[in-house]
């Protein structure tokens, strides 16, 4: 049996995948697709200064700018981790929402507002 490739993300894939896999966890940001396990997410965080309310998270600009990158999302869906069709409905996959990017706790900070 042919052994199954492992998946590599750059820095700013990872961070944007995790930032993904939060909003699928927030219901203010997110819904569940019918007759999958996927994740639409209904709303992208706006900046404000330097930083950004990711569910009940505090996230730095920069560290968020994956979102708006089109390199990004390019590259997440070649990998299955969100669906094809970004441009029109940002929905992360159940391969998404599983894959481990370890760093959930390394640059999110939970909101003092």
């Amino acid at each position: 049996m042919p052994k199954a490739k492992k998946i590599k993300l750059n820095p700013l894939q990872s961070k944007t995948l995790v930032l993904l896999q939060i909003l699928a966890r927030d219901a203010d940001s997110s819904a569940p697709v019918s007759e999958s396990d996927d994740i639409r997410i209904t709303r992208l965080p706006h900046a404000h200064g330097n930083h950004m309310h990711v569910g009940a998270y505090t996230v730095s600009s920069k560290d968020a700018s994956g979102l708006t990158n089109e390199a990004v999302w390019v590259a997440l869906s070649r990998k299955g981790l969100v669906r094809e069709n970004w441009q029109e409905e940002m929905v992360i996959t159940a391969q998404g929402l599983a894959f481990s990017t370890g760093l959930a706790n390394k640059f999110i900070n939970a909101s003092d507002h």
